[in-house]
């Protein structure tokens, strides 16, 4: 077997301030040009939090560790929380203007999906610190806007997308096992999650816009649409499942629970883009809605560890086929299956199953590694975020705009495949559909008139 293979860089923020003692290093500057002391107190970021409620609670407790200068916030029934938490903190409701306040060292951002990869290059251009909900990215386009921007700004901005199961210990786990030779040579990943939530389309308008949500900021770069109150209806519109499965608003379960199901294939895998894409599903296409039930299928090359592969995700009843009948896969809401050529590893987001094959699946061949040798638990995700930020060492987040950027670019693929109805030969390097010319225009979608990806 190959040698065992890391994570992660392995150099820590105690290493680092070490090194940086020894040469008599007193203080870190930030990109923003301000100071940074060693004693804890000075030693905060300044931070933009846009927007204000739902995912943003769950980083609440994060932030009160850094200085929050600036909240954002279209729906003013939002607000009221957090500037209890950040008191002092500016007010704002469009995000173009907030990112410009004074004397930013990061954002952190919780809008609905179709703002993220405009906030996150807006950020990146602006040489901000970004944490990013998940997805990163609904578009092609988008995707790969983002991580060449991000490629120019590695060494100085430290970026995470807010996949935190990722945490789990299990992550590393699986990466070991599979990596190091528990079921022999890696052949077919299959990964799935159950969630339905069917929309006929998009919602009908004729309700009068509440003058606590600013509608046309809630919209953002997408084309015009009425406002249905149903859209903001539960948690003051924070809430993704009343909108992420229409098109202009997001790629529904590719972007929600694929982002983090796909993650636990994604880390073991070290996967690039796909050779080819083909996507099959019982429903026809319909331009306001995604898909509920797809089955998408990605070819990926191979590497230094492994032979090509195919990578299938089935999401809303569509599964894959258990390879035993004791086990019943559709028990498992969100799950990922590695099969090799001696046995099969089964896992949800904190357990793993492996079953060797009969008498092939022997596991004398394995050699599982020491105590000593396993990787180091991440620990706090959001923290992970904001020690890198700090610490010298930006590219050392485990979900930074390269690792999740390209995996989006793989699911935004799938959609690609289901709209344009066949198989799709991928050029990776270009960014192009090489065998369906008229696929390539679903590689991007319309924005409202003033709105720029590249601002």
């Amino acid at each position: 077997m190959k040698n065992k293979i890391t994570s992660y860089p392995s150099r820590s923020r105690r290493d680092f301030m070490q090194r940086a003692s020894t040469a008599g290093v007193g203080l870190l500057l930030m990109p923003s040009g301000s100071l940074f002391g060693a004693g804890v107190a000075s030693n905060r970021l300044n931070i933009a939090l846009i927007g204000a409620s739902g995912r943003a609670r769950a980083h609440f407790g994060t932030l009160k560790d850094e200085n929050v200068v600036a909240v954002c916030e279209v729906n003013q029934l939002n607000l009221p929380t957090a500037m209890e938490q950040f008191p002092k903190a500016a007010v704002y409701e469009d995000w173009r203007k907030c990112l410009d306040h004074p004397g930013l060292d990061a954002v952190l951002c919780c809008t609905p999906d179709h703002h993220h990869a405009f906030i996150a290059n807006w950020a990146l251009n602006r040489d901000l610190h970004v944490f990013m909900e998940k997805p990163l990215a609904i578009t092609v386009h988008e995707a790969r806007t983002v991580h060449e921007t991000y490629l120019k700004k590695k060494h100085k901005l430290a970026t995470q997308v807010g996949m935190q199961r990722h945490a789990n210990p299990n992550f590393n786990r699986l990466r070991e096992s599979i990596q190091d030779g528990a079921i022999g040579n890696l052949k077919e990943v299959y990964v799935w999650g159950n969630r339905q939530l069917p929309r006929p389309g998009y919602l009908p308008g004729g309700t009068r816009v509440p003058s606590s949500l600013n509608w046309d900021l809630w919209l953002g770069p997408s084309p015009e649409h009425p406002f249905n109150p149903e859209y903001v209806s539960r948690n003051n519109g924070s809430n993704c499942l009343n909108w992420n499965m229409y098109w202009d608003f997001g790629i529904g379960q590719m972007g929600d629970m694929g982002s983090h199901t796909m993650d636990l294939a994604w880390n073991v895998i070290d996967a690039d883009r796909p050779s080819s894409v083909k996507s099959s599903s019982p429903e026809s296409f319909n331009p306001e809605v995604t898909p509920v039930n797809l089955t998408t299928s990605f070819m990926l090359p191979g590497n230094n560890w492994r032979d090509e592969i195919r990578c299938t995700w089935f999401q809303g009843g569509a599964m894959p086929k258990s390879p035993s009948g004791w086990i019943d896969l559709n028990r498992i809401g969100h799950g990922a299956m590695f099969k090799g050529d001696k046995g099969f590893i089964i896992s949800d987001f904190k357990n793993r199953l492996i079953i060797p094959n009969g008498r092939s699946g022997d596991m004398s061949y394995f050699d599982p590694r020491s105590e000593e040798e396993l990787l180091p638990d991440l620990g706090n995700f959001q923290k992970q975020w904001t020690a890198a930020c700090k610490n010298g060492n930006p590219a050392d987040t485990a979900c930074n705009f390269e690792y999740s950027a390209n995996m989006i670019e793989n699911m935004c693929l799938g959609l690609v495949a289901f709209r344009a109805g066949s198989e799709l030969k991928y050029d990776g390097v270009a960014g192009v559909v090489t065998n369906n010319a008229a696929a390539n225009e679903f590689l991007t979608k319309p924005y409202r008139k003033g709105w720029t990806l590249n601002g």
